[in-house]
């Protein structure tokens, strides 16, 4: 499939990626009442998913999983579950492991690879709530996770249908290395703030695992990707967790139609996130690469994103 003409035209405030990035994070705000589940995992584990409905008894739902550090309440999550709803889809937001405000139970929580949970919510979705469609959608990690669950598996479930992965980072050692530049400091910053705050409270509960000296040793991401992400989960280094978990590898394995929205002024990717090649050779595989929108930032009228609107287009017509 070509690469897509993207449409979007933001204002010419927006067009920074800086001011979309942070206005989208920090400033929007997305009124949606949520009913919260509480499942549990086959290691005893559980995930806290956070549902909202449409008018209409519905048969079909999207699933959401959100970004590094974010939950089911983020506004990028929620506007597209307020905007599913009001056109007959369900929606189901996911929190993974540890951040639905409570911390998982056990020293592992997610990262970008970790499929088998998305795999869980499907089939509570197919099997204990009856949905015959189902369409999937992240953001950042969250999108890297549903683009890797897709190309990995050689059968997917018959209910699924669609999916769309915004601002993902699906070569990760590129987008690591991109966070740790100087334009990305104040990002950068924030993210290791929160993850070695939860961090601390892991410790607290698994000091066999790892000391307060140790966690006091992270600077960067990257350490922190070294000391806790690698090792908690199976992974030689962080290094060897980014070659295993980057979805660019996967994607030329997808077989339902799936669309990948990356801004070109996304300061988060590197070059490699942009999957020019696979895009025309995959004919599954819808890429858009608009100028501007930042790092999930695709600011619009009436407070409905640029990639909301693509991704109902997209998903349900």
């Amino acid at each position: 499939m070509p690469v897509l003409n993207a449409t979007y035209k933001p204002s010419f405030l927006f067009k920074k990626g800086f001011i979309s990035t942070v206005y989208s994070g920090l400033a929007r705000r997305v009124v949606l009442e949520q009913e919260r589940e509480r499942i549990t995992l086959q290691d005893g584990d559980f995930l806290d998913l956070d549902w909202s409905f449409s008018q209409e008894k519905s048969k079909k739902l999207i699933i959401l999983l959100h970004g590094l550090e974010g939950h089911g309440q983020r506004p990028y999550i929620t506007g597209a579950a307020k905007l599913f709803n009001t056109n007959g889809v369900d929606a189901v937001c996911v929190n993974f492991r540890g951040c639905s405000g409570e911390d998982n139970l056990k020293y592992y929580s997610y990262h970008s690879g970790a499929t088998g949970d998305l795999e869980a919510v499907i089939q509570h979705a197919i099997t204990n709530k009856g949905y015959n469609d189902i369409y999937l959608k992240g953001i950042s990690l969250g999108a890297n996770i549903i683009l890797k669950y897709l190309g990995e598996r050689d059968a997917l479930p018959e209910a699924i249908k669609a999916a769309v992965a915004v601002s993902v980072p699906c070569n990760l050692a590129g987008a690591a290395k991109a966070l740790h530049t100087l334009k990305n400091k104040l990002y950068h910053d924030r993210f290791l703030k929160h993850l070695v705050k939860r961090l601390y409270k892991k410790q607290e509960r698994f000091p066999e695992h790892i000391s307060k000296a140790t966690i006091a040793s992270i600077k960067t991401l990257n350490d922190f990707d070294e000391v806790y992400t690698a090792k908690a989960h199976g992974f030689k280094n962080a290094q060897d967790y980014y070659a295993k978990c980057s979805s660019l590898q996967f994607l030329q394995y997808i077989k339902i139609p799936t669309l990948i929205i990356n801004a070109l002024n996304d300061s988060f990717l590197s070059p490699e996130c942009y999957p020019v090649k696979m895009a025309k050779t995959n004919p599954n595989l819808h890429l858009e690469m608009p100028n501007f929108g930042g790092h999930s930032g695709f600011v619009s009228k009436n407070n409905i994103y640029y990639n909301e609107k693509r991704a109902l287009e997209f998903c349900v017509g």
